[in-house]
């Protein structure tokens, strides 16, 4: 070991300036402490939120007690310690001197956010629980039912770890085939149930994060139609209970009479299909026992049907089987069948594999080219702790335990790419980009494996390598050729392209010399709260989301700011400073780049997003992975973001190029596809078609025109305070004091504010036509439904979920002041009358007095409410982020691979 980052007898931390902090967290529905450490220890030069984040994520011990932790020192000893003891105790060090080294390099990296590992390890490794330091899992079913059940406990055990699981359901025999007694077999849909039923109930009492699952169905099985269209099918039961006023939002209580809604679907698709599907030719479903052709389908028909179902609700995603397995260093062991939830863990069932990821921004020098030199010596660091990690590890079965001790998957990744091309003046879909992204990506992956083959000299290879040695050396020369095929165009990818020549060059001569230690090195995770730990702009593969974003400020509260990345960006292209602060103050009002004072239009496409005016297209996503796949071990997390306007023509087309760029895996998701377009669609259709129509000829009569009915100056008035995705506002509705309601006022942000002034003027508009005679019910029919932001969750318990303001306002004036068999020709039920009509009780047996007092009623005057910070982000972003709502604090969260996670506590929907 060499010092590369740490000085001859002076500690780490002694090089680092600490301050203390107060972490206190408030509840979002009402400003509650729901967590609150004081006194907390951080280098000065961490983030509110990633201090925040490590203090509630990851110190151990109970808040208010002597073991709980307080500082990051502690955390990082506490891992690095069990690190560094492993590898003494099992002779990866030559002598006490390079274990100091490795001890010490390792503390700076961690502390200087120079890369972080994955969640289990900050979790775990140095307690008193399970020393699980693994995020992702893949388990085996067989077509028994022993094996059926023992998948379901097994998923259970990881799910409480609070890790995540995929497996390939494609050996349980179709709901087409005989069972031996005669009888007709289930499915493995039919199974799908029982396993998604066990994950929702383990979610909800999971203590670090929901459950996160993949389940994968080969193209060729008989139950493939099925499988595609489940999740489209719930989707419709979604948008037909949330329209009936059932609570339908994530983790509400009526949600869980939807099926399958706990996992993400893919379809593992084959060469043979793929080239059916371009050919237009039959494709074969094959029994499970016989692998006899028993049904034979359009391909592209079944094709169309996939993508049409990810149109409509993102799922399925597709898993390119033939190139997962043409890349497999282990085939003699057994074949890749399935992958973990994100889909960037591809290897055998039965298996597990632990992650890290290399913070690329912190690499990139004052001069602007990146140090390459740095980053190869730090992946060889991560690496090695990474290989000792196994040494020391638990696993949740023993089955994968042995798999991995037998094989040693390492995940090593990085994040923060799209911050790092856009500070060096490259856009994201462009071919600098591209050719930055592989050559870095074939540099970290070649060093990887030739770290693994030097500690195969030491301490030997994995245990599978002997049978499986042929293979993991034709893959290592794919990856080298991939290397050499590699296109530079002549900027800082040349230096680092030439370094990762020679480190592939020197990694085949080790591997032929040693073996490898490990079975697979590289892959690229969505990186969810550990980019938040290392205060990284972008995730993983990620563009930048938006140019704006939040920052959270000591002592509570939030700010509004631009990306640091574009000055840093804007003076790398030439800009001179009084235009830099113009461009920024530009994009700070705006939002985005178009028409900001000085920039060339030349330029702007550096500064495209994954959302926004200049959103990326969905194809330069797809270019970015293929880029990067070939020098990959496993695969990418990484969802393929389409518009709102997108066809189902162009998912097929995405997931051809998938298949023909030579990705692994891939999904898509539509913005606002889960909303049920189709039947708005529809509807607006039908309208066009009677707008269409010519009018029939008409007799001009008098009528008596309406007369206006002014209200009384005393009258009766209810006040209702409400929220809808986190904006808050006010009601006040009166009535006539003899019949029905005449008047409503509406206040919302602060007096003077477009805002406070459109909602005056729609107030006004609307008490009018009440005075005018216009019935509630005509307004109730028209704004009930409409959606824009904000839109979400309420705190109202007879209307949890509304698509707006306006259909929160509507239906809760309709409950109001609607009779029951008004409301209910509209849809409109309060929780009571739907818990009575599930419960089978009769309308009238309905309390209504109960039901008028849990009315909400205040009469507090509006005080002036800053936006949600999503909701301002959104609103620079042009469109919605569509992502769900966060499991543990109720903010939206954001995308990060192809899971989710919330800047405001750091939880995921998935790996970190």
């Amino acid at each position: 070991m060499k010092r590369v980052f740490t000085t001859p007898g002076t500690h780490p931390y002694d090089e680092v300036r600490w301050e203390r902090r107060d972490v206190v967290m408030t509840n979002w529905r009402d400003g509650s402490v729901n967590f609150e450490q004081h006194g907390v220890e951080f280098p000065d030069f961490w983030s509110v939120n990633a201090a925040n984040i490590v203090t509630t994520k990851y110190f151990r011990g109970a808040v208010g007690t002597p073991q709980r932790e307080w500082s990051l020192k502690q955390l990082v000893d506490r891992v690095v310690g069990v690190y560094t003891r492993t590898g003494v105790e099992n002779g990866y060090f030559a002598s006490d001197e390079d274990a100091e080294i490795f001890d010490h390099e390792l503390k700076h990296a961690l502390v200087h956010q120079m890369f972080a590992f994955n969640s289990p390890v900050w979790f775990n490794v140095g307690t008193a629980s399970p020393q699980q330091v693994s995020a992702c899992f893949i388990l085996a079913v067989d077509d028994t039912m022993e094996s059926i059940l023992d998948w379901y406990k097994e998923e259970g055990v990881i799910f409480k770890g609070g890790s995540g699981s995929g497996v390939n359901l494609s050996r349980i025999r179709s709901s087409k085939e005989l069972l031996s007694s005669g009888g007709t077999a289930s499915g493995p849909v039919s199974f799908m149930r029982g396993a998604d039923a066990s994950a929702g109930t383990i979610k909800s009492g999971g203590a670090t994060r929901r459950a996160a699952k993949m389940v994968v169905l080969d193209v060729d099985h008989p139950d493939i139609e099925e499988f595609i269209e489940t999740k489209a099918r719930e989707e419709d039961k979604i948008r037909a209970l949330r329209d009936a006023g059932f609570d339908m939002d994530l983790g509400g209580k009526d949600i869980v009479s939807v099926q399958y809604q706990n996992a993400n679907n893919s379809v593992r698709v084959s060469d043979d299909f793929m080239r059916a599907v371009e050919s237009g030719s039959k494709f074969g479903l094959r029994a499970r026992q016989t692998g006899e052709v028993i049904d034979e389908v359009d391909a592209r028909e079944l094709f169309r049907k996939m993508a049409k179902a990810a149109w409509e609700c993102a799922d399925p995603g597709v898993q390119y089987d033939d190139t997962i397995n043409d890349w497999h260093t282990c085939p003699e062991t057994g074949r890749i069948t399935a992958s973990n939830p994100c889909s960037e863990y591809v290897h055998l069932d039965n298996s597990s594999c632990n992650l890290a990821s290399i913070n690329l921004l912190k690499f990139l020098k004052d001069d602007d080219q990146f140090d390459i030199a740095s980053f190869v010596k730090m992946t060889e660091l991560i690496i090695t702790a990474m290989d000792i990690s196994i040494t020391f590890a638990d696993f949740p079965t023993e089955k994968i335990g042995e798999t991995t001790r037998a094989y040693r998957q390492l995940g090593i990744g990085y994040a923060n790419l799209g911050a790092l091309l856009m500070a060096t003046g490259h856009a994201y879909d462009s071919d600098g980009g591209r050719s930055i992204a592989g050559a870095i990506t074939s540099l970290m992956t070649g060093v990887s494996y030739r770290r693994s083959a030097e500690i195969a000299g030491i301490v030997g290879p994995y245990d599978g390598y002997a049978r499986n040695e042929s293979a993991h050396k034709r893959v290592m020369r794919k990856h080298a050729a991939a290397n050499d095929d590699l296109q530079t165009i002549g900027g800082m990818d040349t230096d680092i392209h030439a370094e990762a020549s020679r480190q592939w060059t020197e990694c085949l001569k080790l591997g032929d010399k040693h073996g490898y230690r490990n079975a697979q090195a590289s892959l690229l995770a969505p990186t969810g709260t550990i980019g938040l730990m290392m205060d990284c702009d972008t995730t993983g593969i990620e563009p930048d989301l938006a140019l704006v974003k939040f920052k959270k400020l000591v002592g509570g509260g939030s700010m509004q700011i631009v990306n640091q990345t574009i000055p840093r960006a804007l003076n790398q292209l030439g800009y001179l400073q009084e235009q830099v602060e113009a461009i920024v103050e530009y994009i700070a009002e705006n939002g985005h780049v178009v028409d900001a004072p000085s920039l060339k239009p030349e330029h702007y496409e550096v500064f495209d997003c994954a959302m926004g005016a200049r959103a990326i297209a969905p194809m330069g996503h797809v270019r970015m992975m293929a880029a990067t796949q070939p020098f990959l071990s496993g695969a990418i997390s990484k969802t393929v973001n389409l518009p709102e306007a997108a066809t189902v023509d162009d998912i097929e087309q995405v997931y051809l190029e998938g298949w023909r760029l030579g990705l692994k895996a891939l999904a898509v998701y539509r913005d606002n596809c889960k909303v049920g377009q189709p039947l708005s669609i529809a509807k607006k259709d039908e309208e066009d078609k009677t707008q269409a129509e010519p009018a029939p000829a008409v007799q001009v009569i008098e009528v008596a025109r309406p007369t206006r009915r002014r209200m009384p100056n005393s009258r009766p008035s209810m006040t209702t305070r409400f929220t809808v995705g986190g904006a808050k506002g006010y009601m006040t509705a009166s009535s006539y004091p003899d019949d029905g309601l005449g008047e409503v006022f509406l206040k919302m942000s602060k007096q003077g504010s477009t805002l406070a002034g459109v909602m005056d003027a729609f107030s006004v508009a609307i008490s009018i036509g009440l005075q005018y005679g216009v019935p509630l019910e005509t307004y109730v029919q028209k704004f009930v439904n409409m959606r824009f932001e904000p839109a979400g969750m309420t705190d109202d318990p007879d209307v949890r979920m509304a698509n707006s303001v306006m259909d929160y306002i509507f239906r809760r004036l309709a409950l109001d002041h609607l009779s029951y068999d008004e409301r209910a020709a509209l849809g409109i039920f309060s929780a009571s009358e739907r818990i009575a009509q599930q419960r089978g009780e009769l309308q009238e047996s309905i309390d209504r007095e109960a039901l008028a007092q849990s009315a909400p009623i205040e009469s507090k005057p509006a005080t002036p409410e800053i936006p949600a910070p999503h909701t301002a982000l959104e609103s620079h972003q042009g469109r919605t982020a569509d992502a769900p709502l966060c499991m543990t604090c109720g903010t939206k969260m954001r995308p990060a691979g192809s899971c989710y996670v919330c800047e405001g506590c750091g939880s995921t929907s998935g790996c970190s």
